[in-house]
């Protein structure tokens, strides 16, 4: 039997880790009241933060389609979308991959039996889970008579293992595997905040906290690939992408994929909507990498050859229309509302004031004035990664 793993998983708090943001293990606070403004949240911000997804995936299609490609070569296979969380994009790379095995068994003009293939979704333990079983069930019953169609979920961390050893042949994620498994240990533990309210302090200690935010995606990713070379054949595949930046001077562009919404937090600290203390123990897990930070892991770990990178700019081509500073802050709040009021609370200092509702008119203001937003785009330029990893033979 072959395996075929995908992630197509929209933007949601801890990814495959459910930590909080001193960095310790606390499952999503999915649809209790501290969630309730997310999920209307993201109701208005179904266009934008949907075209964002779509693009990343459709770069993505080529990738997967080649590996699918070089991969085909019986009767079965499973596909796996590690990360697949529960939004409209939930199925979106299975569905590119179903396609493209189906396109490649009718160019290889095989006679019946028909050829079988079996899509399996995973999230962490608390995602919801019921929706997604009726997504597939759909997806079934849309997909007709061939290839014969199998599903099932798998909850789990895809930062520990999930399958079978030698049982994929393509593992996929995508918009996931910036999210950390815990924010950066020493940072905690010697009182240092990710991001200083002063400038000048913050300037000072730039390179101490992108070091150990940098040791700590090092650390995951470390992890996340050692998990897929046990459980990939020789030969397997994985395809990538991730939120990143396109340099690897840690001081000239965004390595906090998170830096946005920590300007606006501290725009807050400063009017006296949010407690200045509370506000310096906040650790975002969240981590953008260089391309050369993820090809010297690859090439440390020694399981995988790179078949190909991609650095692609996130704020240029089909996402330049997008982004307006309502639409950047919305984003934000879809993406991180719920460990903002998992940290900081619902309400600001007064106990009066939502604290989303006030997150979202700081940001908008910090870029509504007249090219704000487009300087702080030019110098901290948005990147995805995308890549494309051969296991070794044994």
């Amino acid at each position: 039997m072959k395996y075929l793993v995908f992630s197509a998983a929209p933007s949601k708090l801890g990814k495959n880790h459910g930590i909080q943001t001193d960095g310790t293990y606390e499952s999503r606070p999915r649809g209790n009241k501290l969630c309730s403004k997310l999920h209307s949240s993201e109701k208005l911000l179904i266009p934008s933060k949907t075209h964002l997804q779509n693009a990343e995936q459709n770069r993505m299609r080529p990738l997967i389609e080649d590996a699918i490609a070089d991969l085909v070569c019986s009767r079965s296979m499973v596909i796996a979308d590690l990360g697949c969380s529960s939004g409209p994009n939930a199925l979106a790379l299975a569905s590119i991959a179903v396609d493209a095995f189906r396109r490649r068994c009718l160019a290889l003009r095989r006679p019946p039996p028909p050829a079988e293939l079996c899509v399996l979704l995973n999230d962490l333990p608390d995602n919801d889970f019921a929706t997604v079983v009726k997504s597939l069930v759909e997806f079934r019953r849309n997909n007709g008579d061939e290839p014969v169609l199998l599903t099932g979920v798998v909850p789990g961390s895809f930062y520990g293992r999930l399958f079978a050893a030698e049982s994929l042949h393509l593992v996929c994620s995508s918009n996931s595997l910036h999210w950390l498994s815990e924010a950066p240990e020493d940072l905690k533990m010697n009182g240092i905040p990710a991001y200083d309210v002063d400038a000048n302090v913050r300037r000072e200690r730039r390179a101490v906290v992108v070091g150990a935010y940098a040791r700590q995606f090092r650390k995951d990713f470390m992890a996340f690939l050692k998990m897929r070379a046990v459980e990939l054949v020789p030969g397997g595949r994985m395809v990538l992408s991730l939120a990143g930046r396109r340099s690897v001077d840690l001081a000239s562009e965004l390595t906090h994929a998170w830096e946005s919404t920590a300007m606006t937090l501290s725009d807050m600290v400063t009017m006296g909507v949010i407690d200045k203390e509370k506000f310096e123990t906040f650790y975002m897990p969240i981590y953008g990498p260089s391309d050369e930070e993820i090809r010297q892991i690859i090439q440390e770990e020694g399981s995988f050859l790179i078949r190909e990178m991609q650095v692609p700019e996130l704020t240029s081509g089909a996402y330049s229309a997008l982004i307006t500073s309502a639409r950047v802050a919305s984003m934000l709040r879809a993406a991180f509302e719920p460990i903002i009021v998992q940290h900081f609370g619902p309400t600001g200092c007064d106990g009066e004031e939502g604290i989303m509702d006030e997150f979202v008119r700081t940001a908008e203001r910090r870029w509504s004035l007249e090219g704000s937003l487009q300087d702080e785009l030019a110098q901290n330029p948005r990147g995805v990664l995308l890549v494309s990893l051969e296991k070794k033979p044994s």
